[in-house]
């Protein structure tokens, strides 16, 4: 592979495989707030945020880090007392008990009016004005991924501005770079397993959300399940969503924009290459093609969606642990088949702490998908979705998660503010 094709793909890599705290929707909007308050350059009276639906649904129910509080308010007011805009994603990673003390009290005031952001037909979509005591207003806008700010003249352009058109990818380049790049250039993905084990191990020693990832590495389930890889896999990887989901304080490494997506592209892959005795190079290589694929799948799905990003991380994941069985590609295309077949369909009903059922779902159709991937076992183009081309299947389920589940998304915003 030509090294100008190889850097591309690098550098593709390292901007959406990147550290984040918190759910990154309601960190994107401190991202934001942050940003509108450096621009009036001072601490603001009054704080309006509108947002776009996809926005507001993944950002209702699941935890700020450092607060023991859930939703927007509390992210878009310390957005404004401690975020600075050059930390990303990891926007509030500054924040003390007092700052959450003055946070609470922002909001108690009213200060803060949230609200969806009416005609703008943008899946990603953030918009904050901070108003000053002597009535001067500043505006930041986030649009198209969670940390990208745009100006004045900004357009709404829908589906084309969900696209990333770098090298265009296809399942036989993400397979081809994972597996020939020089192991040199590649390595830095092994932070991810890294800071994502580190954050599955740390949630196993607390308490978060549901402990989905402790239930399943109890007796009970040690009992149920087996001592095995398989529920090794699904405990740390749901242990991981747990955490973060409830807002602890734990970095993880995010994957196009979701640190839910990174983590269920990093752990089952860490987790089945170390008890399959594979060597280093092996689980670098499993890692770029389970990131990367991920990242290909979201190209056509766009940012957000009404389609479950577990669908898209863990058809990654799959894909790695398939390599790691000794797959060729064409068993990791069969995979994607197995993966698209099975999961084509999952609802995404916002960010919240039973996102780690949802990952573990997937993760565990990962390893089934790839079980019968190895043994050249798949579901083919006279079944569903399924065409021979296995890039076809892959816009064929973008396709309904992008377009044919845009009624979906309404209604179940509709559900989630109605209640």
């Amino acid at each position: 592979m030509e090294k100008e094709v190889r850097e591309r793909i690098i550098a593709l890599l390292k901007r959406e495989v990147v550290p984040a705290i918190g759910c990154t929707e309601p960190m994107a909007v401190a991202l934001c707030t942050s940003k509108a308050k450096e621009i009036l350059g001072e601490m603001p009276v009054g704080i309006e945020v509108r947002l776009s639906p996809n926005i507001l649904k993944n950002a209702m129910g699941v935890g700020v880090p450092g607060t023991g509080m859930v939703g927007l308010p509390i992210a878009v007011a310390l957005g404004a007392i401690v975020g600075k805009s050059e930390y990303g994603l990891e926007v509030l990673k500054d924040i003390m008990p007092e700052a959450v003390a003055e946070g609470r009290s922002m909001i108690e005031s009213g200060a803060i009016n949230i609200g969806l952001k009416q005609g703008v037909h943008e899946k990603l979509y953030i918009e904050v004005i901070c108003t000053a005591a002597d009535g001067r207003k500043a505006t930041a806008r986030i649009a198209h991924t969670h940390t990208n700010f745009v100006g004045d003249e900004w357009q709404d352009s829908s589906v084309e501005s969900e696209q990333i058109d770098e090298d265009a990818l296809s399942l036989r380049l993400v397979y081809d770079f994972a597996t020939t790049a020089p192991i040199e250039e590649i390595e830095f993905i092994n932070e991810a397993a890294r800071m994502n084990e580190k954050a599955a191990q740390a949630a196993l020693k607390g308490n978060y959300g549901h402990d989905l990832g402790k239930t399943l590495s109890r007796p009970l389930g040690i009992g149920i399940m087996g001592n095995s890889i398989f529920s090794h896999i699904l405990s740390a990887t749901s242990a991981a969503c747990d955490a973060r989901m409830a807002g602890a304080m734990i970095p993880v490494m995010s994957n196009s924009g979701s640190g839910n997506q990174g983590i269920a592209a990093t752990m089952p892959v860490v987790v089945f290459a170390r008890e399959n005795h594979n060597t280093d190079e092996e689980l670098t290589r499993a890692l770029i093609l389970s990131h990367l694929t991920a990242i290909y799948v979201k190209e056509s799905l766009g940012r957000l969606s009404a389609l479950c990003g577990c669908v898209v991380a863990a058809t990654g994941s799959s894909c790695g642990i398939t390599y790691l069985m000794g797959g060729k590609y064409e068993h990791v295309s069969y995979s994607v088949k197995n993966m698209i077949a099975n999961l084509a369909g999952m609802v995404c009903d916002g960010a919240k702490p039973s996102c780690a059922l949802k990952v573990s779902s997937g993760v565990s159709t990962a390893v089934l998908s790839a079980m019968l991937a190895i043994q050249n076992r798949y579901v083919t183009s006279v079944e569903g979705l399924i065409d021979d081309d296995v890039d076809k299947s892959i816009h064929n389920l973008t396709k309904i998660g992008h377009d044919g589940m845009d009624e979906t998304d309404r209604i179940v915003l509709d559900i989630m503010t109605s209640k």
